[in-house]
């Protein structure tokens, strides 16, 4: 177990990517992260922003979230080595061929987006649209 430094807090893995404090919201969210990904976290917001019509951004479970219509409706975390991406199974399910290269998780429900990848914005915005057509 690993244990932080600044914040007492115990880890499975080493260097865990963490936040000592909440953030309070996406923008400290985004400042949080290193130097080299904050581009790419903020090319991913304004993408969300410009694909659906989101009614706030939210921090929830230490994430930016954004909630369209009322809801949770999609969010994103980074990672070490990839930014989770959460656009739901359904859309990623109708997606599945556009998909190749990307990982996801167990459950099949988010995205993971290397860092190393450029991020596909038009993807992103057709699966948000399309999440969103078929709430």
């Amino acid at each position: 177990m690993w244990i932080c430094e600044k914040c007492n807090r115990g880890f499975k893995n080493v260097d865990q990517n963490h936040f000592c404090e909440k953030p309070e919201s996406i923008d400290a969210y985004i400042l949080g992260q290193p130097v080299e990904i904050q581009p790419i976290l903020q090319e991913l917001r304004t993408t969300i922003n410009a694909a659906v019509p989101v009614d706030a951004e939210v921090i929830k479970w230490s994430m930016p979230y954004f909630v369209v219509v009322g809801e949770n409706f999609t969010g994103f975390a980074a990672q070490k080595k990839h930014i989770s991406f959460f656009p739901g199974a359904p859309a990623i399910a109708k997606f599945a061929d556009r998909l190749a290269g990307y990982g996801l998780s167990a459950k099949g429900n988010t995205l993971h987006i290397p860092y190393d990848r450029p991020l596909d914005t038009a993807l992103i915005a057709d699966m948000l649209r399309w999440s969103l057509e078929n709430l």
